[in-house]
């Protein structure tokens, strides 16, 4: 594996550790006054990275066969060209998606899976539901993340076109999951020891992604568009 590749991947779990599964809920896991319930996050951080981790697995595995059938097709000049009008696309995506942020009910349905998720959230914390409402509740944000993990599909893409071998890319898919959960985990630990300085933070990180929702999502699509277009047009030598 290259060390362009790896950058890549890296900063697409970074993206990856910002979301609604793996940021904003632990967020609100530690909001909770008192001590830190560190083994409840603990192991929805373990079940989510998991679920990502055997998500992975499969849609690596489809990518796979889907290269092995149509590689040649999808390693031609055309389909890399699409490939470059998809990433350019994606980022104007951005740019509109950022735009439409403060139009009322721009974003009512994921307004509706973060309330939803935080009602389950609070059950889950009341330790009225043991470890199986902590287990639900990362499997329905891994579920509602699932049809826009739009820097997991694009790194999924980058090791499927990287052609590496099962053993390896099994690890690095490893090493994704465990990126993506890092400022979580992080985050965990400050709280436990340094509660009075970092609840605060917590506070305002937990009430600003859930106010930018819409502006979050456009960085994610514009990160991703990027990449896409920026693979392409080193392949089609357009930077000479």
């Amino acid at each position: 594996m290259t060390i362009e590749l790896g950058g890549a991947l890296v900063l697409l779990a970074l993206v990856d550790s910002l979301s609604l599964g793996t940021l904003l809920i632990p967020l609100l896991f530690l909001r909770v006054p008192g001590r830190v319930p560190v083994a409840r996050i603990g192991l929805y951080l373990a079940t989510i990275s998991l679920f990502y981790f055997v998500a992975g697995i499969a849609l690596t595995w489809g990518a796979q066969n889907a290269l092995a059938e149509f590689g040649e097709m999808l390693s031609s000049r055309p389909a890399y060209m699409v490939q470059l009008v998809l990433g350019v696309g994606l980022l104007a995506a951005a740019f509109w998606i950022g735009r439409k942020r403060d139009v009322a009910g721009a974003s009512s349905a994921r307004v509706g899976e973060v309330s939803r998720l935080g009602r389950l959230r609070e059950r889950a914390l009341s330790g009225r539901g043991g470890a199986g409402l902590v287990i639900a509740l990362a499997l329905a944000a891994g579920l509602v993340e699932l049809a826009t993990m739009l820097p997991y599909l694009g790194a999924i893409g980058l090791i499927t076109r990287a052609e590496l071998a099962a053993g390896t890319w099994l690890w690095v898919l490893a090493g994704y999951c465990l990126v993506m959960i890092l400022p979580a985990l992080l985050l965990t630990a400050l709280r436990a020891v340094a509660s009075t300085t970092v609840e605060p933070i917590l506070g305002r990180a937990s009430a600003w992604m859930q106010k930018n929702s819409a502006e979050n999502t456009a960085w994610i699509v514009g990160i991703v568009g990027f990449l896409l277009a920026r693979d392409a047009a080193v392949v089609l030598d357009l930077f000479g």
